[in-house]
């Protein structure tokens, strides 16, 4: 006799079988599928190369254009799952209610067979074979049926490919035919490779951009044709011809006549008045803002000199980066004066010159502007509080696009963080700085650079800067920081930058310390070095190269690398002259050591996207960071200056620890004093640092990632009172602090917040002491 409980069970385990069967069905999306219709999952395209051969020419590439006509593209599925289909049934039939705000949000009507074009497609497929050199190829197609759901399948049959026999450029006696024949040594189409339309496509466009540099101003790609022969068994001819619809205008140079520059262009039209005659420019209105001069710099179009495209983008890239003009715009037009008649010397035959006449209209910035900032500043060390930035700008001070920046600033903070590892309660800042940014290189001709970078781009800048901060820590000290520099900055291409700076120039002292603060001073000589007195009077050189301004690159490399070199110099001279050394060994200038140093710092980046859609912004991105500094000579014994050295932690750095929470080596604040100066102590001469991290969109304008971190700082010179703190080449790995974590990213394009929730995992001395996770919140990428 049968139980009850067992026959329960069994009945129990049918329901659900059965519950769960409905939810898979469900969630598949065939129940949506109407009757007599089947479900399209989606295509593949197969190719097969002609009998003895293992592939065709460029399969590869061929592949994924055939793959590219597949239309439509089949409803998102995943392990056989498709949760769209799901949404949308629920809002059908609904014009409100959750289930069609569900369905508009997240839900996909289905794909139907039906839908699919498939003879269309197939004659697409067999364009494609003819536009890639394979004339005979064919297409076929086979429909894979099941009960609910259908799949085609494309089969190409290209054949063998056609390639060039011949390449023929013109050969008419004409100046546009001969200019055309002087590009042949750069063409695109070359004897021996197969056709293929794009490249004839691509090599219309380089004839016309060679042109263009050659005054042919009204040229265009589409007046040159190409004529292809493919009787041939497998072979083709091309002849290279310019349409004879192409008007006269387009088959002739142009030579610049006028050239009008009007720096305040507006409705109305200023180019009435008299101009101002500079080098043989014609300039409006006047030069009460600009001079001539500045303008005429950043100018390259010349009069009297043959059309280049170039020298337009040119002009138009320098005058919009000089940062004073809201629009660049450049008209040519026939000259006013019409066409001027040339006598030929050598046939003594009389010629034309074609002319164009040239408007750059220029419609100004504001040349002055007054802007104030009120801010809640948190600070890496433990200090928030509110502060206020008065900033002033005058875009052309000298009247030569000069940009003067003059900022004030002011804040008031307090510790806020539960023993914070700085020093006093309240902290209060004041400062000013002035920049001059000067349009140009001042330096003399030098022999190896023209300073005027006549095939640049960008305009490259002189910029001086002069600053001053006060900063009291209330009951312990108040210090006066003085910078000056002197330096350059200039592109060459678009993703390489230089700076130079001959002259950085910092002074730092101390003022007002109180006896407690003195004590503290006497009980740890590495901080005592950190407030020390002292000029830095360095000189710097820093190479960028950034591939991030080629926005459609896959792969993109970022590169920074700078050396600075600081006291060597003032040394020379001191040792030179026989200056005396104060009670500790050093060289001064006037009563103020000087520290002398080098210091190298690498960066490396590397973002990878993982879509070949350049829209798609899922990344893989990697960062090394790699630095150091050597003290010697007048700062031997004692480190670099502590505003130069390196700190490892923080929300762009390794984000599982604290600002400056990390190292030197396996070095641990173990009191309460320790505690107190560890923002000022955990600094180093050395620094090894790797990031790693994965960037997933999620929705429109939120971002996910994963990531893991690792780095640490050393020094190059024992301190007892930081002991472990001495790189060691045989430990250095094991002594990385690590931690990994997970990201929000709220990207608005011109603006990002991020949250990082990073959890530690190892320190360099071991464990670390406090294992819960830490959460950053930052403003922009951390790399």
């Amino acid at each position: 006799m049968t139980s009850p409980l067992p026959c329960s069970l069994a009945t129990t385990r049918r329901l659900a079988s059965g519950a769960l069967l409905l939810l898979l069905a469900s969630c598949s999306g065939l129940k949506f599928v109407p009757d007599g219709e089947r479900l399209y999952t989606g295509s593949k395209v197969t190719i097969t190369p002609p009998a003895g051969e293992k592939k065709v020419n460029n399969q590869s590439a061929l592949q994924t254009e055939l793959a590219s006509v597949l239309r439509p593209k089949p409803n998102a599925s995943l392990l056989g799952l498709r949760p769209k289909l799901y949404f949308w049934h629920m809002g059908v039939g609904k014009k409100k209610g959750l289930g069609k705000i569900l369905a508009d949000k997240f839900g996909e009507a289905p794909v139907l067979l039906s839908q699919v074009k498939i003879a269309a497609t197939r004659d697409l497929m067999i364009n494609r074979l003819h536009n890639n050199g394979f004339f005979n190829g064919t297409t076929s197609f086979e429909v894979k049926k099941q009960e609910k759901t259908a799949q085609v399948d494309y089969t190409a049959l290209p054949g063998t490919v056609y390639r060039y026999t011949q390449v023929n450029f013109p050969k008419r006696d004409t100046l546009v035919d001969a200019a055309i024949r002087a590009t042949q040594e750069k063409s695109l189409v070359k004897v021996g490779d197969a056709y293929n339309l794009n490249t004839l496509t691509a090599e219309r466009v380089r004839i016309d951009a060679a042109l263009k540099e050659q005054g042919y101003y009204y040229f265009a790609p589409d007046y040159i044709i190409f004529r292809v022969d493919s009787t041939l068994d497998h072979r083709a001819t091309v002849d290279l011809r310019i349409k004879p619809s192409a008007p006269l205008k387009a088959l002739q140079p142009y030579v610049l006549n006028a050239v009008k520059l009007n720096t305040n262009y507006v409705l109305t039209d200023t180019t009435m008045r008299k101009p101002i005659l500079y080098q043989g420019y014609q300039y409006f209105p006047d030069e009460d803002v600009f001079k001539a001069q500045a303008i005429t710099r950043a100018t390259f179009l010349y009069p009297d000199s043959l059309y280049r495209r170039h020298r337009r983008d040119q002009t138009l890239s320098r005058l919009m980066s000089l940062g004073t003009f809201r629009f660049v715009e450049i008209r040519f037009r026939p000259a006013a004066a019409g066409d001027t008649a040339i006598v030929n010397p050598t046939t003594n035959s009389l010629n034309v010159r074609s002319r164009l006449d040239v408007d750059v209209l220029m419609t100004q910035l504001k040349k002055k502007s007054l802007r104030a900032e009120v801010q809640l500043v948190t600070k890496t060390n433990g200090f928030t509080g509110p502060a206020i930035n008065v900033s002033f700008r005058n875009r052309s001070a000298l009247r030569g696009a000069e940009q003067l920046i003059i900022n004030a600033t002011g804040s008031f903070e307090t510790q806020t963080r539960a023993g914070g590892n700085a020093l006093g309660l309240t902290s209060t800042e004041i400062g000013a700085s002035a920049k001059l940014l000067i349009p140009r290189l001042v330096v003399p001709d030098l022999p190896l650079l023209d300073v005027h970078l006549p095939n640049s781009d960008f305009q490259p800048r002189t910029t001086l800067e002069l600053g001053y901060k006060n900063i009291t820590r209330t009951n312990f000290f108040t210090q006066d920081l003085f910078n000056g520099s002197y330096g350059y900055s200039f592109k060459t291409k678009i993703t390489n930058e230089q700076e130079i700076k001959p002259i950085d120039v910092q002074y730092v002292r101390l003022a007002n310390t109180t006896a407690p603060f003195d004590q503290l001073l006497v009980d740890k000589p590495y901080l005592a070095n950190a407030f020390r007195q002292q000029f830095i009077l360095a000189s710097s050189y820093r190479y960028t190269y950034n591939q991030q301004v080629l926005e459609q690159r896959r792969q993109q490399i970022y590169f920074s690398g700078g050396v600075e070199f600081s006291g060597n110099v003032a040394n020379l001279v001191s040792s030179s002259v026989g200056l005396s050394k104060n009670e500790r060994g050093r060289y001064t200038i006037a009563g103020q050591e000087f520290s002398q140093y080098t210091k190298v710092d690498l960066e490396l980046r590397e973002y990878f996207r993982l879509s070949a859609d350049p829209s798609k912004g899922n990344r893989l991105v990697g960062r090394l960071l790699i630095g150091a500094g050597l003290p010697y000579g007048n700062s031997a014994g004692t480190g670099m200056p502590y505003l130069k050295q390196f700190g490892v932690g923080g929300p762009n750095s390794v984000r599982a620890f604290a600002a400056r929470s990390i190292g030197p080596g396996t070095y641990k604040p173990n009191t309460d004093a320790d505690n107190k100066t560890s923002f000022y102590d955990q600094v180093g001469d050395l620094r090894l640092e790797g990031n790693i991290e994965y960037r997933q969109d999620l929705f429109p304008y939120v971002k996910g990632a994963l990531f893991v971190d690792a780095g640490n700082i050393w020094l190059v010179n024992p301190d007892p009172q930081r002991a472990g703190g001495q790189f060691k080449a045989n430990t250095f790995l094991n002594q990385l602090a690590v931690g990994a974590g997970a990201g929000i990213r709220i990207d608005v394009q011109f603006f990002v917040i991020r949250f990082d929730l990073a959890y530690p995992l190892t320190a360099p001395y071991g464990t670390p002491d406090n294992q819960t996770p830490r959460l950053n919140l930052a403003i922009g990428y951390p790399f």
